[in-house]
């Protein structure tokens, strides 16, 4: 996937009332509110690089109503690859071939009913994508709690051992 470079301009879809903190970009990259990136640096938080200003170009209403009535300011920033490493014992994973490359990880997943992290992995980065499941943002409990505290729009935040990830509805994996 190319490298998104600057100048960072969005159309951005308005499926509700208003605009959310958070938002997926092109790529890798995600889009947070101008709140959400000040509140984000004050507190010290971990693992999005970047902090680039976006020009909003257009707001589409998917849904009838009101345009929104202000638009924030947006920021594209990049969550970093971790070094935490899905536990492929102890996770629930469905794969469409064997891992081959210790380091990445990176195979075809089927189906995802709960994972959890290699234990001695993870080095406390606070926003990640982890090896294993490159495509899957995960987010420690101090984020979390950092999300509620302020009130952070537009994200669903579940616990890694209840998340599934089944879109063609093949099941958990077999239990051993």
């Amino acid at each position: 996937m190319k490298v998104w470079l600057p100048p960072y301009r969005v159309e951005l879809e308005l499926h509700g009332q208003d605009l959310g903190d958070f938002t997926r970009g092109p790529g890798d990259e995600i889009l947070i509110s101008e709140r959400f990136a000040q509140a984000f640096e004050v507190e010290g938080l971990t693992g999005l690089l970047g902090f680039h200003p976006v020009e909003v170009v257009r707001v589409r209403r998917k849904r009838k109503g009101p345009k929104p009535s202000a638009v924030p300011r947006y920021f594209v920033v990049s969550p970093c690859f971790g070094r935490g490493a899905v536990d492929e014992a102890r996770s629930r994973l469905r794969r469409d071939k064997l891992v081959t490359c210790p380091e990445c990880r990176s195979t075809g997943v089927d189906t995802i009913h709960g994972f959890t992290l290699e234990p001695g992995t993870w080095q406390g980065e606070d926003v990640f994508y982890p090896r294993g499941l490159q495509g899957d943002l995960v987010v420690s409990e101090r984020f979390a709690n950092f999300v509620k505290r302020h009130g952070l729009t537009n994200m669903k935040l579940i616990p890694a051992e209840e998340y599934i990830c089944d879109p063609d509805h093949k099941g958990p994996p077999a239990t051993p």
